[in-house]
């Protein structure tokens, strides 16, 4: 049995950190002005409308939404740009040929955009405490949420960063599929505010569960149960998992 490289995966995960650690000003930076705007739009505009929702204010009751907005967009951003720059600088040769297997190159990639997503969520969390007072019920799954998400939508940025043949490809379904639906997915309302209709065509948008389980966490109430939440979670994990497998084993995209 082969030995896991520690070593490899250790030193592909650092240096992928360090790419964030030279742009360490703009990580910080970007989404604690971005929270700051969204308070002061929704926060404000629409706070002064919608006081409370499920007995929790408006304020407190977005920054959830806001923490699994930037969590889903940087996870993928992160981690489909850290696989697409080897492949378009003809790099990604030294790693399908360094002594690395193929769950411990992505354990690495997906492991540092995980680890970035994950401080900026923080970033944004500390961020809101500035704006409104927060609680937070359930600490334990209030992380869990945090890197489940972070590592689910660090694996299908992955899938992104080897799909994608350009640099506009790389921004398409973040912009136009992911970002539309964590608008839609209750990041900043409650399902339960929708006429029935709407209602039930929001439980087929899977950004729901994500931002609902995150929710639930912090005030012990969301748009559906914490159960379906984990198992949506688990399932989309999963389902990456496969087709990264299938896309190692097959070598599709992976070549410039």
């Amino acid at each position: 049995m082969n030995r896991l490289n520690i070593g490899g995966v250790w030193a592909l995960y650092r240096y992928e950190l360090s790419r964030a650690v030279r742009t360490i000003w703009q990580s910080v930076a970007t989404p604690v002005i971005t929270t700051a705007l969204y308070f002061i739009v929704f926060g404000s505009a629409i706070g002064s409308r919608i006081h409370e929702v499920g007995g929790v204010s408006y304020g407190a009751f977005i920054v959830p939404g806001l923490i699994m907005l930037s969590l889903l967009t940087q996870s993928i951003s992160n981690a489909s740009i850290g696989i697409y720059f080897p492949k378009f600088t003809g790099t990604i040769f030294e790693i399908l040929s360094a002594p690395l297997s193929a769950i411990e190159a992505v354990a690495a990639y997906v492991g540092a955009a995980a680890t970035k997503s994950i401080a900026i969520g923080l970033v944004i969390l500390a961020t809101a405490t500035l704006f409104v007072p927060l609680r937070i019920e359930h600490p334990v799954w209030m992380v869990a949420f945090l890197i489940l998400t972070s590592v689910a939508f660090s694996l299908f940025g992955f899938i992104i960063g080897i799909w994608a043949k350009s640099f506009e490809q790389l921004a398409v379904i973040p912009a136009l599929i992911v970002t539309p639906l964590t608008f839609l997915g209750g990041a900043f309302y409650s399902i339960d505010m929708l006429p029935p209709f709407w209602r039930t065509a929001s439980l087929f948008n899977p950004v729901v569960y994500l931002v609902s389980g995150f929710r639930w966490s912090f005030y012990g109430q969301g748009d559906v149960s914490v159960e379906a939440s984990l198992a949506f979670t688990t399932l989309f994990i999963a389902a990456c998992l496969a087709v990264l497998i299938w896309i190692f084993r097959t070598g599709w995209r992976l070549k410039p």
